[in-house]
């Protein structure tokens, strides 16, 4: 009986897939260095050639085999991101540099390669009489920031926080007998913000601040419940700036393909059209076109001020975008958000204004791009006179970097722009926080910055939440150096003095550690964690910094006391990617496969 060209073809990509997954698993055990990941892409990209569905549906096998997460999970995550990795894959040398790269953000088991040279052009050279911006000792005007809301529409009251899933606090429809810990009404550590407590945030926000801007992370209808109800809670008061700058508002989450790609992507225009329509009242309509034009960012001069905002989407450096590694073509400027940058703080400069940059991924942090990182830094160091800070969200902990002037000496002369890094609302590994500044009104540099908290285990807070004063940075870290004149900022070189604080005094250090993780499970620090902190610290250039990714970065290898039936929990606000179960697997949980059986 003659067989169809169908059904050989078939049979073909059936037998050729059994030898790949074999080759896979191989390379899987063996999976421990970089050279050893590059070994890995080598059978993964021969069987993304095979098309998406086979690659999908072999990892999703793989996944459920080592039991690490929910088979739903398995197949969520891997059907949404997967059809991106075998994308890369078979547009890349598995053994080149961008390979390299997407070794150091899938599994960890690479460092970044060493940034590509690249000088940022300019319109116009450094000024030689920069104008002065000097503080004539008015009231300072305040600012709330706030970051990294991540309402969870799905949050269930009575649900089960000690789930399975990479998400807790929710019903789903394979839990398992009694449920061990309720969720209470307004929010648990283990699970994201509750609708009410968001909405409980944003109505306690005073109307007596100029304005506020929220560094991000929220999905994309969520947007509009922030703009619905701060216009209802301030018809006084409209100003409420915005980044858009999110890894949490497509589908797939982080995932914004580059404008250079062209096969396979889906089209993010919708986004950034939403965006555009949605925050016209907010921003105005050219502001708001500019969103839709510049993949997400805008600039706006805050009515009343001098002040530039430039707001920029920092997802086009960010590690665990994956469309970052669909060529092997070197791109210096993603999308335009450095030429738009340039363009910005160019126009500012040349009015005479001073400049905030608001963007939710710190440029300086380990999971940032450090070409893109590098070349934004020498934007920074050409406009140090116009920018008058930087504010971020991303890690979900209250923190700070330092830009430099010389990074080989970096001292508190040196110290040229600080970034602000707001704490999260979501009481995802500590209570909901926010900041408020104090900002001097000729100079716009910031005086004080007061975190504001609400305590999870106060007896009143299901009932309703109460925003409290945790700290005041100028008067903690002033006193403890001294004190600091009325009229002097909270400076870059101010907090480089903290930093040196820091090195001698360890109490202060491990306040800052409670303060940073807003009161709740303080990082407890030796000698070594100390050091790296500090370091990261003085790293908003990210190749600078001393966080760097390792060998099972979730899972560590060797480890005696990983559980196979424990859930995959995640830091920060990536949420779990194929990364994690790709890392948790060569890192691991590999002993606990069974034999391989082939699933179509």
């Amino acid at each position: 009986m003659k067989l169809s060209h169908a059904f050989v073809g078939l049979l073909w990509v059936s037998v050729a897939r059994a030898t790949i997954v074999n080759d896979i698993l191989e390379a899987i055990k063996n999976a421990v260095s970089c050279t050893s990941c590059h070994a890995l892409l080598v059978p993964l990209k021969t069987l993304a050639a095979l098309g998406d569905g086979p690659f999908d549906n072999t990892i999703i096998a793989i996944c459920k085999a080592t039991k690490l997460v929910d088979a739903d999970v398995c197949e969520g995550i891997i059907k949404t991101q997967g059809p991106i990795i075998a994308h890369d894959l078979r547009s890349i040398n598995p053994l080149g540099q961008t390979a390299t790269k997407l070794c150091d953000a899938l599994l960890g088991l690479c460092q970044a390669p060493t940034v590509n040279k690249y000088t940022v052009s300019f319109p116009k050279p450094p000024p030689t009489n920069p104008r002065k911006f000097i503080t004539s000792g008015k009231t300072p005007f305040q600012v709330v920031h706030f970051s990294d809301i991540h309402i969870d529409r799905q949050y269930t009251t009575g649900s089960e926080t000690n789930c399975t899933k990479p998400i807790c606090c929710r019903n789903y429809a394979d839990q398992k007998g009694p449920i061990a810990v309720a969720a209470a009404p307004m929010g648990e550590y283990k699970c994201d913000t509750p609708a009410g407590l968001a909405q409980n945030l944003l109505r306690s926000i005073s109307a007596e601040n100029r304005f506020s801007i929220f560094t991000g992370d929220v999905i994309e209808d969520e947007s509009h419940l922030l703009l619905q109800v701060t216009s209802a809670n301030h018809p006084m008061n409209p100003q409420f700036y915005y980044s858009r700058s999110d890894d949490s508002e497509s589908a797939p989450t982080n995932d914004f393909p580059r404008t250079t790609t062209t096969k396979n992507a889906t089209d993010m225009q919708w986004v950034y059209d939403t965006q555009s329509a949605g925050w016209t009242p907010l921003v105005g309509a050219t502001a708001a076109s500019q969103v839709a034009h510049y993949s997400g960012s805008y600039s706006i001069v805050a009515p009343g001020t001098n002040l530039r905002i430039i707001s920029i989407n920092t997802v086009y450096w960010y590690k665990v975008n994956f469309w970052l590694y669909d060529s092997d073509a070197f791109q210096a400027d993603p999308n335009g958000i450095l030429a738009f940058t340039i363009q910005e703080l160019q126009a500012a400069e040349d009015a005479g204004q001073r400049a905030w940059i608001i963007a939710h991924m710190p440029p300086g942090r380990y999971d940032a791009m450090h070409d893109q990182s590098n070349y934004f830094d020498q934007i920074v160091q050409r406009y140090r006179n116009t920018i008058a800070g930087q504010f971020y969200g991303h890690s979900h902990q209250d923190e700070f970097m330092i830009s430099y002037s010389d990074y080989k000496k970096q001292t508190a002369a040196n110290a040229v722009s600080i970034g602000w890094i707001a704490p999260s609302i979501t009481p995802r590994g500590g209570n909901p926080a926010f900041k408020v500044y104090d900002v001097d009104p000729d100079t716009y540099e910031i005086m004080d910055a007061k975190v504001y908290s609400s305590d999870l285990m106060n007896p009143t807070h299901n009932v309703q939440p109460t925003w409290g004063l945790y700290y005041s940075a100028r008067s903690t870290y002033g006193s403890l150096l001294g004190g600091i004149p009325a009229t002097q900022p909270l400076s870059p070189a101010f907090w480089h003095n903290v930093t040196k604080l820091f090195e001698t005094n360890d109490a202060a250090f491990q306040m800052y550690q409670t303060f940073r993780t807003r009161g709740v499970s303080p990082i407890i620090c030796d000698a070594k964690c100390k050091a790296v902190t500090i370091c990261d610290m003085r790293a908003m250039r990210a190749e600078n910094g001393c966080t760097v990714p390792a060998p099972g970065k979730y899972f560590r290898r060797g480890s005696e006391d990983i559980d196979a039936d424990a859930p995959l929990h995640v830091d920060d606000c990536e949420g779990v990617n194929i990364g994690h179960l790709l890392s948790a697997v060569t890192n691991g949980f590999v002993r606990f496969l069974p034999p391989f059986q082939q699933r179509d």
